[in-house]
């Protein structure tokens, strides 16, 4: 049988969800043929649009930026722990990983299903689970260097509406995971993934992994890549997301 490759990337698109305060998406036509001659798009995006990975210079300027990366780091043999069934705003702990920890070698890929793409375009889209501290060093003491999930970040992203009772319970609980001068969260599994001797890579956004979950059920072998744009000296890019099974 042939392999299977599965998209795993958002369409980018004008007024797609992206992270409060990055920049929004917008595509236009710049030139056309009735013009020009040719058509040419004009995009405007944020390095952090729709399905990306993060380079360690995302959170920390002393870190690697996304080109001075090994090629190696954006593609491999992946690993697909099932998260699905997880409350909003759930914690994701080590103990719920070790399933997927046990199947981990270095140089592997895991990925987090969520389920979380069935809210994306829609308020819920940002209550979605993230990983604790103890669970990112769990990934990395597992030699693992990528993670890819399948919601809008592996932190917790604070609901933009104020007042919300949930965000303010959910900022209580990560007063300790906060920076007192600046008042922003430090993106704790972000800095313990991406600080990985070497640079780590992280990728969001990806799109529905149940067809990877049953691929890996049925003991198919699943590889993963996650090429973004070539941007110098950049924390991040897009990137087209694509799952080889079998």
């Amino acid at each position: 049988m042939a392999p299977t490759l599965i998209d795993l990337t958002h369409p980018v698109t004008t007024g797609m969800p992206v992270y409060p305060g990055d920049p929004e998406v917008a595509l236009r036509p710049a030139l056309t043929t009735a013009g020009a001659g040719v058509n040419v798009l004009s995009l405007h995006l944020g390095s952090q649009s729709g399905t990306h990975v993060d380079a360690p210079y995302h959170v920390d300027v002393t870190w690697p930026t996304l080109d001075g990366l090994p090629l190696e780091l954006f593609t491999g043999p992946a690993v697909v722990a099932d998260l699905r069934g997880l409350e909003p705003r759930s914690a994701v702990t080590a103990d719920q990983l070790s399933g997927a920890l046990d199947r981990l070698t270095p140089g592997t890929i895991l990925l987090l299903a969520t389920g979380w793409p069935r809210h994306w375009g829609t308020d819920p889209y940002l209550a979605h689970p993230w990983l604790t501290p103890e669970a990112a060093e769990a990934i990395v003491a597992a030699g693992v260097r990528t993670v890819g999930v399948d919601a809008l970040s592996i932190d917790p992203t604070p609901d933009p509406v104020p007042g919300d009772p949930a965000v303010a319970a959910l900022l209580a609980d990560l007063a300790d995971e906060h920076d007192p001068a600046a008042g922003e969260p430090t993106l704790a599994a972000h800095r313990i993934l991406l600080g990985t001797p070497g640079g780590g890579v992280i990728a969001e956004n990806l799109t529905d992994l149940t067809p990877l979950l049953d691929a890996q059920a049925a003991g198919l072998p699943i590889e993963v890549s996650l090429f973004p744009l070539r941007l110098v000296a950049a924390d991040g890019a897009p990137v087209r997301a694509v799952a080889r099974l079998g």
